[in-house]
């Protein structure tokens, strides 16, 4: 498995909506991201917001899906070219997220911007949405079973909490039953770990593998 852990590198999604304002000259900028996981999730979204925002003067957008953001789509929605739909996909592809589509209304303030003052426009209200948003890390691991006999499961709790590894579950019968997820990086290495620690008393299951949303990440 070791050789293949590149085909299983984390990434990073939205995972809730945010929001954010910039001002320029009196044109106010509003972006509203959210999380999606197609193009038909995206173009959704997009309506959405321009239904909300039916009269501003422009609703620019972004997104990016897939795991290793194969699909990238922006618009800039009667903007000069390149200064709007551009600016706000770079600003994802930036923070290295997928699953996200971002869309920034503007209320035009009466003053031109010229296309320097609207890339930076564009640019800063995407990057305070999405400052506001949920960013997680999802890890590709593996779903594990852990029985064990009664006398262990204390020391068992120990090197899993010395690891961070986090039980999702437990039953408790004739025997402990413990359900764990892994990294992928890290699964050969804790089920050696489990049974020495046991001295090969346990019995370690691998009930499937997958990505997972590990963790928040603070931006």
């Amino acid at each position: 498995m070791a050789e293949n852990l590149k085909e299983f590198l984390p990434y990073k999604i939205v995972y809730r909506q945010g929001y954010g304002e910039y001002e320029e000259k009196k044109s106010r900028f509003i972006a509203s991201v959210a999380p999606v996981a197609s193009e038909q999730e995206a173009m959704a979204f997009i309506e959405s917001v321009k239904k909300k925002y039916y009269d501003a003067r422009h609703n620019c957008h972004a997104f990016v899906v897939g795991k290793n953001r194969e699909l990238t789509r922006c618009s800039d929605d009667g903007e000069p070219s390149g200064t709007a739909g551009k600016p706000i996909l770079e600003v994802l592809l930036g923070a290295e997220v997928t699953g996200a589509a971002v869309v920034v209304t503007r209320y035009f303030g009466g003053v031109l911007l010229g296309t320097g003052g609207l890339v930076r426009a564009y640019t800063s209200a995407a990057q305070a949405g999405l400052g506001n948003a949920g960013i997680a890390l999802m890890r590709y691991g593996k779903d594990m079973t852990i029985g064990i006999d009664y006398p262990d499961l204390g020391k068992v709790q120990h090197l899993l909490s010395s690891r961070e590894v986090e039980i999702s579950d437990s039953r408790y019968t004739d025997r402990v039953e413990l359900d764990i997820r892994v990294p992928i990086e890290a699964a050969q290495e804790t089920e050696r770990a489990l049974i020495e620690a046991t001295s090969a008393r346990a019995q370690v299951a691998i009930r499937g593998c997958g990505y997972y949303m590990d963790k928040a990440i603070d931006k």
